[in-house]
């Protein structure tokens, strides 16, 4: 999936971006990863051996809630034991076509992903090539036990066989449209939610051609 650039230079509420109509609020956002934290918990039988990795950039934000949320329920002290960040840079199948992109860290918790549960994060699913991509990177971590994958939002559009086991809102959408997702931890202060966005719009911070 081909994402636009980062724009940290200008960022504006919702109400001043002009670009879509706002689908998730801030507080439908926070309703939907409590509810998909619960949802992990549940399949997974508890948080042994469980790991959750965040597709950089917006997946690892998204992990991060979800793994606070997770360790509140839980009650465990260092929600930061179990999350990680996965770049999928190198791996993905439109590099030449989409041009340079800036790879960014990956990283995962102490003890690593064999034998554990992984969870893989990300902020929008929709051709399914960014998890494909993802499921590449991993084998190169290590030899979980099963991998499982929770995105915020699911506009479908699928080209490849790949279903999200935790989903915060399937979210119906034109293939001529933009899903852009905005996080406070990335975007600032102010941003924290999803809209859509026509395609002649002007390009927002990240598309989600994913």
């Amino acid at each position: 999936m081909g994402e636009a650039p980062l724009d940290h230079h200008q960022t504006k509420t919702p109400a001043e971006s002009g670009r879509g109509r706002q689908v998730l609020s801030s507080e439908e956002i926070d309703r939907a990863v409590t509810r998909m934290a619960f949802e992990i918990i549940e399949a997974n039988k508890g948080t042994d051996d469980l790991v959750l990795l965040g597709i950089a950039s917006r997946g690892y934000p998204l992990a991060q809630r979800l793994a606070r949320r997770i360790a509140a329920a839980s009650d465990l002290s260092d929600p930061e034991s179990f999350v990680g960040q996965l770049d999928v840079t190198m791996f993905r199948d439109d590099l030449v076509s989409s041009g340079f992109r800036a790879p960014q860290p990956t990283f995962v918790p102490e003890g690593g992903v064999d034998g554990k549960t992984v969870v893989l994060v990300d902020d929008v699913l929709y051709s399914g090539r960014t998890i494909r991509a993802a499921l590449d990177a991993l084998v190169e971590l290590g030899r979980p036990a099963r991998v499982r994958l929770a995105v915020l939002v699911d506009r479908g559009h699928r080209e490849l066989p790949i279903r999200a086991d935790h989903v915060g809102r399937n979210l119906p959408s034109s293939s001529q449209e933009r899903v852009t997702v905005r996080l406070s931890e990335i975007d600032g202060e102010d941003q924290n939610f999803v809209e859509i966005v026509g395609r002649d719009a002007a390009p927002a911070a990240r598309e989600d051609q994913r």
